[in-house]
């Protein structure tokens, strides 16, 4: 019994962290307007209206898997369309 609680007790130690830092949100910082953004479902909108707009991208491409420069552009966009929440 002892054995069986001890592992019940180790696992929960080693899966908290997955717990914790399991959700999706991140955070990005826009050097050119020194602020920080949180990456959830309203920007996650925003981003995917841009890319409509843009018409550059053929497919939908992750943010994060952006050039610096394309991440640039629609930090650029997102401060001009700040509606898009």
């Amino acid at each position: 019994m002892k054995r069986f609680f001890g592992s019940l007790v180790l696992a929960g130690v080693l899966l908290s962290p997955a717990a914790v830092f399991g959700d999706d949100h991140h955070r990005y910082y826009d050097r050119d307007h020194r602020d920080w953004h949180e990456w959830n479902e309203g920007e996650n909108r925003a981003y995917r209206h841009w890319l409509m707009e843009e018409r550059r991208e053929r497919q939908y491409r992750e943010y994060a898997r952006l050039k610096a420069e394309r991440q640039r552009e629609y930090w650029r966009w997102r401060h001009e369309h700040s509606d898009w929440r």
